[in-house]
């Protein structure tokens, strides 16, 4: 039988021009992926120091410094020749190939030698440092589905091997399944961002080409224009259908993290879960905000403005942050619904969602305020806060992508979250409207930003009641009944385990068939809470669900059954259901604390 010969690379005039450009981008990286692993090496001889045989410890630290240096070097040869040829290039993404290979096999090594070298924590801390180059690899390799796939198979699985192994663990067949779990989500998730890079990419490379044409040919056709409008079309339907498919597993994930807290109750492990859990929040931030900002770059964004009436558009907002200032013990205004503004419904409240969502994370005491009043012939919207507050330094910049202002004071994880994109999408929809935007702030005593528009109407300045703050709640649910309809099997298991550890007893089905079965078969008791997927099989909807329940079980104090939503999508168009519907609105992935802060708001207000 002849030998096996690997794949020549494809003729150099055949490359695409987006995989020269993905080629080098990968040598470009490189340096952000010597730090990480670096670090790594750092923590592992740190931990591991006191615990490991002397030998062991200093072979596997050596063997990883060498490769990392072969590496440095690999790279500084790189950038001693920025404008190689493709040739060179593709000769050299060969040989980059097996040097993280053999990065990743080291890791994998390093989770078969050292796992129970030490405590439960040691385990533990050992599975997060390994688990997060898997994480970093999604963006960093995803590109190259055949480098992914061989990373983290050869990271992971020796893990899931010496872990399964390991009789001496009271939990390792749970915990080696459970990483199979994650093992398989974060195969799909590379899947399914390297599926959206491609395609955002060639969208993006198609856009470029049709504009230029158009600006040689100087004339643009009735053709072209229904093209064009064809191809905007096309783009809102990817990035809604990307924006739900790179929420799924995250959601998943966030849950599978809840539930393994709940089965090894240790305060040093629950923290690890913490920190997982803020990176999966980090995680769906990046990717609306590298959403937003593509959609603006490639042009996928219309201005269409319109009389406005502000009271609407302050419901919305007030229906998608109460929960979360009342979380945080926040007094949540608003003033001057009556007034009207000439603006793009969508876009404005995407800029205020932005400006309220920071300011929320960024004050700890006081509350938020969203007012809106006429001034010298335009109307003034603002969102004052009493946090933080930004130096004199760094408000020139803030407005700039990838900047994120620093503060007098260490901030908390969860305020550091982020590339630094959103206030630089607010700057950009602004100008889109022609709404100028400015910003005040003195640290320690608050910011307070400002839109002007054109003005709608005259309407009346009344006063919108604020938000009593509430203190976060220690949720149990004990004795309550949940109903849960959720069509993917990995999100309702985790759904049940979580909702059943805060005590509750759940009602979980797949279908609506399955749910009108279940009320079929008469009930004895009312549930407490719906929490509903909205998407469902068979082109269903989870508004059938709430419509069902509700009408099996009539309040004679006219109070409906109160109900959850949730949703993959980000790009709106729910809010005004929600409100026609009487339930609140969760964008996946939806953390625990997220949760359990929406239900506790929820059951606060029967």
């Amino acid at each position: 039988m002849p030998p096996r010969t690997e794949a020549p690379d494809p003729p150099l005039e055949n490359l695409p021009r987006h995989d020269i450009e993905h080629l080098r981008s990968l040598m470009q990286q490189t340096p952000v992926s010597l730090t990480g692993n670096l670090a790594g090496i750092v923590l592992v001889a740190l931990i591991y120091h006191a615990l490991s045989p002397p030998a062991l410890l200093g072979g596997w630290i050596v063997a990883s410094l060498l490769g990392w240096t072969v590496r440095l070097l690999h790279y500084l040869r790189y950038r001693r020749k920025p404008d190689i040829d493709v040739a060179t290039l593709l000769r050299w993404r060969r040989s980059w190939r097996v040097l993280v290979a053999l990065h990743a096999l080291l890791w994998g090594l390093a989770a078969w030698l050292f796992w129970g070298a030490g405590t439960p924590f040691h385990d533990i801390a050992l599975i997060f440092i390994v688990y997060s180059y898997c994480i970093v690899s999604v963006h960093m390799l995803s590109s190259q589905p055949h480098d992914f796939v061989v990373f983290i198979s050869l990271v992971l699985l020796p893990m899931i091997a010496r872990i399964a192994s390991d009789g001496t663990h009271p939990w390792h067949w749970q915990l080696a399944g459970m990483l199979t779990i994650i093992f398989g989500i974060t195969l799909l998730m590379g899947r399914s961002y390297s599926s959206a890079l491609g395609q955002s990419i060639a969208l993006r490379a198609r856009t470029e080409e049709l504009a230029a044409r158009l600006r040689q040919e100087m004339a643009a056709t009735e053709g072209a224009r229904r093209a064009a409008e064809a191809a905007n079309r096309a783009k809102t339907q990817f990035f809604a259908a990307a924006s739900h498919d790179l929420r799924q597993p995250l959601h998943a994930m966030g849950l599978f993290a809840e539930a393994l807290r709940q089965r090894v109750r240790d305060p040093e492990v629950a923290a690890l879960v913490n920190s997982i859990n803020e990176s999966v929040d980090a995680l769906e931030g990046l990717f609306s905000e590298l959403l937003d900002i593509t959609r603006i770059e490639t042009g996928g964004v219309e201005v269409r403005a319109v009389p406005l009436r502000m009271r609407e558009l302050f419901t919305r907002l007030r229906l998608h942050f109460e929960p979360v200032a009342f979380e945080k013990g926040l007094m949540l205004s608003f003033r001057g619904e009556g007034r009207i503004a000439h603006a793009d419904p969508v876009l404005l409240e995407r800029i205020l969602r932005n400006l309220v969502s920071n300011a929320i994370r960024y004050t700890d005491e006081g509350g938020v305020l969203v007012s809106c009043r006429p001034w010298r012939g335009r109307l003034r919207v603002q969102v004052w806060d009493s946090g933080l507050g930004i130096t004199q330094a760094s408000l020139p910049r803030i407005f700039e992508e990838f900047y994120q202002a620093s503060s007098a004071r260490a901030l908390q994880p969860h305020q550091r979250k982020g590339l630094g994109l959103g206030l630089a999408i607010v700057k950009r929809l602004a100008a889109l409207m022609a709404a100028p935007l400015s910003v005040r702030s003195r640290v320690g005593h608050g910011t307070a930003f400002t839109l002007e528009l054109p003005l709608g109407g005259v309407g009346r300045d009344d006063a919108a009641p604020g938000l009593r703050p509430g203190a976060p709640l220690g949720l149990t649910l004990q004795g309550r009944l949940i109903v849960v309809v959720e069509d993917e099997p990995a999100v309702r298991e985790g759904l049940v385990v979580v909702l059943q550890a805060w005590g509750a007893q759940v009602q979980a089905f797949d279908a609506v068939d399955s749910l009108a079965a279940w009320l079929a078969s008469a009930p004895p008791v009312r549930p407490d809470l719906a929490l509903v997927d909205y998407r469902l099989p068979e082109e269903r909807t989870g508004l059938e669900v709430l419509q069902r329940l509700r009408a099996h079980w009539p309040d004679p104090g006219g109070r409906r059954l109160p109900a959850i939503i949730v949703t993959g999508s980000s790009l709106g168009g729910h809010e005004d259901e929600a409100l026609a519907h009487d339930f609140h609105l969760l964008i996946k992935p939806v953390l625990p604390n997220k949760l359990r802060a929406m239900i506790a708001f929820k059951l606060a207000q029967r």
